[in-house]
């Protein structure tokens, strides 16, 4: 039976696939730690000099599975432990050696929309749909985007997006900085690999440095970020608020 991250090799790119299409490749414990193992071995496989990271069916991740939440936020450690997974593919992602192509369509989400900006280079298809939920919920972003997304949009811009959870589209992702490209829906896969083959091509221990270097430039303190955003978010998950509000979650009101 396939696993929740699918894993393939060819042309010295690494293609990680999310793989929940019923949930829309919501998060998960499972999830999590399929897609933690498959950075950690495509980080250190010397055949590889690109990572693309898509998902299958109608989206790309719709953030995490508030079907689970209750399992989530059993107390403290429990919440702890999970929010370090969602942390730990973000490390994965922005500090890790390989540059990582994300290939984003349909729904980008919570922790979904997070990690199409943790992406070196993200490639919308052009029905792409964005927002961050967790304002809504009662929750807190994760994977570093109280400092990247910052970075990118501006501060004003930042909290309009976080705070109130404006959606937003492929375009209007390209037109933030966002997005590296938005192409036709039928096309994001193809071009998103073509770039990942590019990448792998070119030389692998300036890539790595130059990656570094960008990154550290561009985000300043992400272990710093990470750290406040997951001490953040285990308070708001054993919030009783939280609750009342994901318990709601597919309730007509």
């Amino acid at each position: 039976m396939p696993g929740t991250v699918l894993m393939k090799t060819s042309d010295g790119v690494c293609t990680l696939t999310l793989n929940r299409p019923e949930r829309l490749n919501a998060l998960n414990e499972e999830l999590l730690n399929d897609l933690c193992d498959a950075l950690e071995q495509a980080n250190r496989n010397k055949e590889v000099g690109a990572i693309v990271l898509r998902g299958t069916g109608s989206s790309f991740c719709s953030g995490d599975d508030l079907k689970e939440y209750e399992s989530q936020s059993k107390n403290k450690e429990v919440a702890k432990s999970y929010i370090e997974l969602i942390q730990n593919v973000s490390r994965y992602l922005v500090l890790g050696d390989k540059v990582v192509v994300g290939a984003v369509h349909g729904w980008a989400v919570g922790g979904g929309l997070e990690w199409a900006i943790n992406c070196d280079f993200a490639v919308f298809a052009e029905d792409t749909k964005c927002f961050f939920p967790e304002s809504k919920w009662g929750m807190f972003p994760t994977g570093g985007v109280t400092t990247l997304l910052t970075r990118m949009v501006g501060l004003v811009k930042a909290r309009d997006l976080m705070m109130l959870g404006t959606q937003f589209t492929a375009n209007e992702a390209l037109e933030m900085g966002l997005a590296w490209k938005v192409v036709p829906n039928q096309n994001v896969f193809e071009v998103a690999n073509q770039l990942a083959v590019d990448v792998a091509a070119l030389p692998r221990t300036a890539v790595t440095d130059l990656k570094r270097a960008i990154n550290r430039a561009g985000y300043m303190d992400v272990e710093g970020a990470l750290k406040v955003e997951t001490e953040a978010t285990v308070r708001t998950f054993l919030d009783p608020e939280t609750a009342v509000r994901v318990g709601s979650f597919g309730k007509k009101n």
